[in-house]
């Protein structure tokens, strides 16, 4: 795709606004490959068998009462008489949810929906710079699904 370069008043080049109009028409193409995609589509799938999963509502109640008692705990720190047990009954429920079919499935295919956008996002980058970073999704650990700092490891299951 040719680029044209302007000047703007300042003197600093910048895209015009027919490119623009000419890149962004193809994010959305893009956007809506990747929506087509068997990756979203499985996506999709397991993301709604999790929120239809019975057992899934019953234990994602018991894990929202258990991370509230834990958020209380954890304002007086790691003293509180019962930190430690509010933590493990944490941990304890989203092991039961991660041990559902749904829920496995469905936080697999979420890995494979973040590895592709992950894949695209880099060859665009590299396109344009060999140099050029990427920000991934590696290491990111939110507490309980909420971003809390619960050190659980848990990013919910939907």
């Amino acid at each position: 795709m040719p680029t044209t370069t302007v000047l703007s008043e300042n003197g600093a080049s910048g895209v015009s606004s027919l490119d623009m109009a000419s890149l962004l028409l193809c994010a959305y193409e893009l956007g809506d490959q990747i929506i087509q995609s068997a990756e979203v589509a499985d996506y999709l799938y397991w993301k709604e068998a999790v929120h239809q999963d019975d057992q899934v509502k019953q234990l994602s109640k018991q894990f929202e009462k258990a991370k509230e008692l834990f958020s209380e705990c954890e304002r007086f720190g790691r003293f509180h008489p019962d930190y430690h047990s509010a933590k493990d009954k944490v941990k304890q429920i989203e092991r039961e949810l991660d041990q559902i079919e749904a829920v496995k499935r469905f936080k697999l295919a979420e890995q494979m929906v973040d590895t592709m956008l992950y894949d695209v996002s880099r060859t665009i980058a590299e396109s344009v710079s060999d140099t050029i970073k990427v920000p991934g999704n590696e290491g990111k650990t939110g507490g309980c699904g909420s971003g809390g700092s619960c050190s659980c490891g848990s990013g919910g299951c939907g």
